[in-house]
């Protein structure tokens, strides 16, 4: 199947997810095209879609946001999953309940635009540069963590379900 991977980015981190998510599709016997969500013309030459989003203020980007809407119609007649890039790593485990809410509430906000088979909210990379003064106080009173919080075999799991789900849709 020919997949296609369209990410939206804040910081780089997205991308990294993006092309290890691909990477891994494609070890399935998929070929598979990462692209930006503001690169995409159509989704045409494309069997199914992965798409995901960093996460800021518990929304995705405004490109990946009008990415979904703007091919709604496409992505409606393909197999599509959904992934985040959020801080919940970061954060003392006290927080992680919260960060599964977040989830649901993030994929729920794109509403009828997007019906994935599938959704996952992974950590990223959080710098200090990043958040503003006061963000920065606020996520060192609450036990926050910077540094590199993806999780490569989570990563890698998540892709092997989509690329061995794929298989099943060609049969």
């Amino acid at each position: 199947m020919h997949v296609l991977v369209a990410y939206a980015t804040a910081e780089g981190s997205t991308v990294g997810v993006a092309e290890r998510l691909a990477g891994r599709v494609g070890e399935h016997g998929h070929e598979v095209v990462v692209l930006p969500v503001d690169r995409v013309q159509t989704l045409d030459p494309f069997d199914a879609v992965v798409v995901g989003s960093a996460v800021h203020d518990q929304a995705w980007l405004p490109s990946a946001a009008a990415f979904v809407h703007d091919h709604r119609e496409a992505l409606a007649r393909r197999p599509v999953w959904a992934f985040s890039v959020g801080m919940a790593d970061a954060l003392p485990r006290v927080f992680h309940r919260a960060a599964d809410t977040e989830e649901a509430k993030v994929i729920g906000a794109l509403g009828d635009d997007l019906s994935p088979r599938g959704d996952h909210m992974f950590s990223g990379v959080v710098g200090h540069h990043q958040l503003p003064t006061v963000g920065r106080i606020v996520f060192r009173l609450l036990g926050g963590r910077y540094g590199d919080h993806r999780d490569w075999a989570a990563m890698d799991r998540w892709a092997d379900e989509i690329g061995e789900h794929l298989h099943t849709l060609v049969q």
